[in-house]
């Protein structure tokens, strides 16, 4: 008589609580740290697949690292809002590497969310200001606030300025965060990056959000709001005055559409661009005397990171 086949293993089911919970932000931070110390080359990442449907994207972003392999699927529905739901939605399957086992399924919209804000502050720890104190928000959605959350964790920061186009929105996130940082908290507008150490862009801009030439040559900018090529958030005075520093140049120069003009133009040179990994080795440094920009478009290993990191701790 033939052995019964074993049960194949169900993997980990990781939600949105039990990720957050098992994931500190410093300990999030910390994780996409030892991956670019570790890893391999966030150049050889694959590229994300997008795949337009009837009515959005399909994005697939696989990564394979030593101890783990993984895929997001997550879809972009740009008409859900209106219809309540959520414009990004999507899972995140973790494997193990050597057999290639499902071993966990995380909510793949906190996952972004955590990875997103943890990989602005571990760039703004190595490139902003220590004693950077005043942070400009562009956005009131979950991004702004774990932007602010995770700034938090690398930078003193003591007076937040949050700019968004619907006042009703801005006064919500406005009182909740005074409520949960105990920091002050103001609505303004566009112009209090003149005033800012550090500015985050967290939108879906199309558009530039604010004029580049009133950025103080110490400040730092994150913006991650997009990973297309028709989306802006920041202008090319920006980018022509800032250390420009990206995660990958390859994925940069696919899916930066806030840099893409100038490096189309020539006016930008890829091999300008500052990469994530040299800038934590300590190969490359920013200039002291100009503002500095980390564009982040997202990429696979990031999400990998994050996901390994959380299934080990739950």
């Amino acid at each position: 008589m033939s052995a019964t086949p074993p049960v194949p293993h169900l993997p980990r089911i990781i939600d949105e609580p039990g990720l957050l919970h098992a994931l500190p932000m410093a300990v999030a931070i910390d994780a996409l740290r030892a991956a670019l110390r570790d890893g391999p080359d966030p150049e050889a990442d694959p590229p994300r697949t997008i795949v337009p449907v009837e009515h959005g994207q399909l994005l697939l972003m696989p990564a394979h690292r030593s101890r783990y392999a993984g895929v997001k699927v997550a879809t972009v529905a740009p008409d859900n809002p209106a219809a309540g739901l959520p414009r990004v939605q999507g899972q995140y399957l973790l494997f193990d590497a050597v057999t290639l086992t499902p071993v966990a399924l995380l909510d793949g919209i906190a996952l972004t969310t955590v990875r997103t804000s943890a990989v602005s502050a571990l760039a703004a720890d190595l490139l902003a200001v220590p004693e950077a104190g005043r942070l400009v928000v562009f956005g009131t959605g979950p991004q702004a606030r774990g932007h602010l959350d995770a700034l938090r964790v690398v930078r003193p920061l003591t007076h937040v300025t949050v700019v968004g186009r619907t006042p009703a929105h801005v006064e919500r996130f406005v009182e909740a965060a005074r409520r949960d940082t105990g920091l002050t908290v103001e609505a303004g507008d566009p112009s209090a990056v003149a005033d800012a150490d550090l500015v985050a862009c967290c939108t879906t801009a199309r558009t530039p959000l604010f004029d580049g030439a009133l950025l103080p040559s110490h400040a730092t900018v994150t913006a991650v709001g997009s990973h297309e090529r028709g989306s802006r958030e920041v202008d090319g005075a920006t980018v022509l005055g800032s250390t420009v520093v990206v995660e990958s140049r390859a994925a940069a120069a696919r899916e930066a559409g806030d840099l893409i003009p100038e490096l189309d133009s020539g006016r930008l040179a890829q091999e300008a661009l500052v990469t994530l990994a040299d800038l934590a080795s300590g190969a490359a440094v920013a200039a002291p005397d100009r503002p500095r920009l980390f564009k982040s478009v997202g990429m696979a290993w990031e999400d990998l990171a994050i996901a390994g990191a959380a299934y080990e701790a739950t």
